[in-house]
């Protein structure tokens, strides 16, 4: 079972969910507690705020500062990770879990360490080197990794001892380690199997990563893959034509992959790190049959040569010159508008749904532009099939690292399955035979021919397909992977969750999770698109805690997929609105408030299952639950302030009652406005919390409330939570008066919010909408410490609601996000 620390509102560590493994290295359990980075560059320092991300300390090293302060190259490292954007701290004061070190001092504390990752340059001799300082070091069952992007595994091993090579393995993270749910585990032929297992379970249990394993080939699989599609893409651009920025909208979202595309997605990586992984292939792979199209492409080589090396230096193959965004004309070096647009023909094929006749339309299509995009994925086909033996054990390691390590819906095999194994083969051998592909090697004789022809793909109920074994295998069977629930499946794998559906509507679904998961809680997911929260969901909610109130212990509310909830459905709201005005959404609105006193009170517990975007409605059924349990990107927040509205459903009720129970348990001297400000701040802001351990920063989830690392152990964790807490008796809160900051309070937060106004920090409009919000959370016109219950601080909240819809500019708010999808600021 999972072990649990609680996070603090002001600095402590998230709750995590704490794998334990055992391996023949030693005795008993292997726990990896405290892990060493070696490298506080881009990639060590950010490997090493994920680690305290998950609550595990880290001691960060790097080479000795010539003057000063010796510990000075990571301590610089380490404050710069709290001023990152995108941030790799999900805090900043997570930083602190962090220990500057260097070599020179600090190589005792290594024996303390369970995990050392060097992440330094990509040289070979440079690693060398520093393992041969390290290795006296460690400690006798320390596991040591190289964090290296491509280099043999095998080769970095020689330097070391014998007694450390079965405890040495690549951990290949992808850039940013916060955010990218990749991790490449490489062994050598030494590298003791029960150590690998221990090390896979940490990372995708404690760390929330998906864990691929790799062969020790140069490169390893992602970057093997994805390095091949970048190079394809620039050989095909260049061949039909197109400039920079067009191609990036073809090989984006309407590709099924990062909406930066290709050119824009190099730009971030750092164009020299681009080159080097691809002089790593040319290099590593002189054999390699697309070996020609190995060099560095001209135009790239020409970028780095002159420092312009993309997001970093301002300029690559794109530049910003004030608002507007350029892109390079190769021809003349010079940067010219981006303004490219993609062809109306070409556009709708590749918004077809049926991935068969958008690949028939695309072959068939005289549309350079449409010819491109046929040949970018004939040739990621073409290279996976050919070197899938080598690189890897199944197609599915090849799917999953570039789905979870390139941003891509579907990685080449699943494309190439779900459009017609046999089809799409003969159109790739076609090609082959015409000399339009990039390499005359044929397609191995396991495409056409034996199970995967007769399966018609290589995914399949048995499993994915081993090439060199010449079977179908199925997915790892290590205990870790029973803790995620529906976690994603390939094309053609069978469903495996097996949920048991009790009752479904359009608006939502109740299903119970099969043996050996508890049977006596109750689950409920939204149906609606973002999981909006509309009057057909808020009656769901009611007859699913009614549901378990009669037959279960215990109910979760939780989606399958990201989001949990955008929040209230505005556009159905719409019609009710035109017909009667504000005062027909004030049933809406009073039953919104009820649904979340009915989750607050049930007689059985309700935990929320929170994971991507809870905003407003969203938020407000999460507070008003049991428990939460969160995964680390949950971005929480009470938004309504941002379209001209106060949150209505229970929000601000929550915060005035919070900050009293906040008060109550506070120094006897402690006022309390001070513990009702940072609510008033936050909603006045819209502010959205950047993490889980953010949201509880900011109060809206509790110090114990569960945080986990990987998405797909949510409903786990959250269903055993429930269970936990229905078998430990609990019991529903009594509804209590609150103390309220009354008129005095009013009257400070608006003199504070008077000053953002006047400092042009606010509009306004805000200004308006942030004295309601403050009116409302200090119970209005009262004396201060007068006691109110929930019911009162509702019937304000539905008046200021309901005023503030009355406004124009309010309505020219919600009209122009429901228009644009952006926040209209008036």
């Amino acid at each position: 079972m999972a072990t649990h620390r609680s996070v603090g509102e002001a600095g402590a560590a998230p709750a995590v969910s704490t794998p334990t493994s055992s391996t023949a290295t030693a005795p008993g359990v292997l726990r990896l507690r405290k892990v060493a980075v070696c490298g506080a560059g881009v990639m060590g320092a950010q490997i090493a705020a994920h680690c305290v991300n998950a609550g595990v300390p880290v001691v960060l090293f790097d080479l000795p500062a010539k003057q000063g302060d010796k510990n000075g190259i990571a301590s610089k490292a380490i404050a710069q990770l709290r001023k990152l954007n995108p941030a790799p701290l999900g805090t900043p004061d997570l930083a602190d879990l962090i220990t500057p070190a260097n070599y020179e001092e600090h190589l005792g504390l290594l024996a303390g360490c369970d995990l050392v990752i060097e992440a330094i340059a990509e040289r070979l001799d440079w690693k060398r080197d520093l393992y041969q300082k390290l290795a006296p070091a460690v400690g006798p069952h320390t596991i040591l990794a190289s964090n290296t992007s491509g280099l043999s595994i095998t080769a970095l091993s020689e330097v070391l001892p014998e007694s450390l090579r079965h405890r040495f393995c690549g951990v290949h993270f992808f850039n940013p380690p916060r955010y990218m749910h990749l991790v490449e585990l490489i062994p050598t032929a030494a590298t003791e199997p029960g150590l690998l297992d221990a090390l896979e379970t940490f990372l995708v249990s404690r760390l929330g990563k998906g864990v691929v394993r790799a062969k020790d080939t140069p490169n390893f699989i992602g970057n093997r893959i994805g390095v091949f599609g970048i190079l394809s893409v620039f050989a095909q651009a260049q061949k039909f034509g197109l400039p920079y920025d067009l191609v990036d909208e073809l090989t984006g979202t309407r590709l099924g992959r990062a909406k930066s595309g290709t050119f824009r997605t190099a730009d971030v990586v750092g164009l020299d790190t681009l080159e080097h992984v691809i002089r790593t292939m040319r290099d590593g792979l002189p054999d390699d049959p697309f070996r020609a199209h190995f060099e560095t492409p001209p135009v790239l080589a020409a970028l780095v040569a002159k420092g312009a090396l993309g997001q970093k230096t301002g300029a690559g193959f794109y530049r910003k010159q004030g608002k507007a965004i350029l892109r390079l004309d190769p021809a003349t070096g010079e940067y010219v508008p981006a303004d490219s647009r993609v062809d109306e023909g070409v556009a709708a094929i590749l918004a077809e749904r049926d991935p068969a006749a958008r690949l028939r339309a695309l072959r068939a299509s005289e549309h350079p532009q449409a010819r491109f995009v046929w040949a970018v994925l004939r040739d990621s086909f073409h290279y996976s099939a050919v070197h899938l033996a080598e690189i890897a054990d199944t197609a599915r390691q090849v799917d999953q690292a570039m789905a979870w390590g390139f941003g891509h819906a579907r990685g080449p095999f699943e494309i190439w399955q779900a459009a017609g194994w046999r089809d799409v083969a003969g159109w790739v051998a076609e090609d082959i035979a015409a000399g339009q592909a990039l390499s005359s090697a044929p397609l191995p004789a396991w495409v056409t021919a034996g199970p995967v022809w007769e399966a018609s793909g290589v995914q399949t109920a048995e499993g994915s397909w081993n090439p060199r074994a010449e079977r179908f295998e199925p997915r790892s069977a290590l205990p870790v992977y029973r803790r995620q629930v529906a976690a994603p499946r390939l094309v053609g794998e069978p469903d495996s969750l097996h949920a048991k559906v009790v009752f479904e509507n359009p608006a939502v679904k109740c299903w119970t999770l099969p043996e050996p998961h508890p049977q006596d809680v109750l689950l409920l997911s939204f149906n609606t698109k973002m999981h909006t929260i509309g009057p057909d969901v808020l009656h769901g909610v009611m007859q699913a805690v009614d549901l378990a109130e009669a037959s279960y212990a215990a109910l979760v509310i939780g989606q399958l997929e990201d989001p949990f909830s955008a929040g209230a459905d505005l556009k159905a709201m719409l019609p009710v609105f035109a017909a009667g005005g504000p005062a027909a959404l004030e049933p809406v609105e009073r039953q919104m408030q009820e649904v979340s006193l009915r989750l607050r009170y049930a007689r059985v517990p309700v935990v929320a299952a929170l994971a991507g975007m809870a905003l407003g409605g969203g938020c407000e059924l999460a507070v008003h639950c049991a428990a939460r349990v969160a995964h680390f990107e949950t971005y929480i927040g009470l938004v309504e302030a941002g379209i001209g509205l106060v949150p209505g459903a229970g929000g601000l009720t929550y915060c005035a009652r919070r900050a009293a129970e906040l008060r109550a348990d506070a120094a006897p001297d402690a006022p309390l406005l001070a513990c009702l400000k940072r609510y008033a701040l936050a909603v006045a802001s819209a502010q959205v919390s950047r993490s889980a351990p953010d949201a509880q920063h900011i109060g809206y989830l509790l110090p114990s409330d569960t945080v986990v690392m990987n998405r797909y152990e949510l409903l786990y964790v959250a269903v055993r939570q429930a269970h936990a807490m229905a078998e430990s008796g609990w019991h529903a809160p009594l509804p209590r008066p609150f103390p309220v900051a009354g008129r005095d309070g009013i009257a400070t937060l608006k003199a504070q919010l008077l000053n953002m106004k006047v400092g042009g920090y606010i509009s306004d409009y805000d200004f308006q909408v942030a004295e309601q919000v403050a009116h409302v959370l200090c119970g209005g016109d009262v004396d201060p410490g007068s006691l109110v219950d929930e019911a009162w601080i509702m019937h304000l909240e539905r008046r200021a609601f309901l005023s503030l819809l009355a406004q124009p500019k309010t309505q020219e708010r919600i009209t122009g996000l429901l228009k644009t999808g952006k926040p209209v600021r008036n």
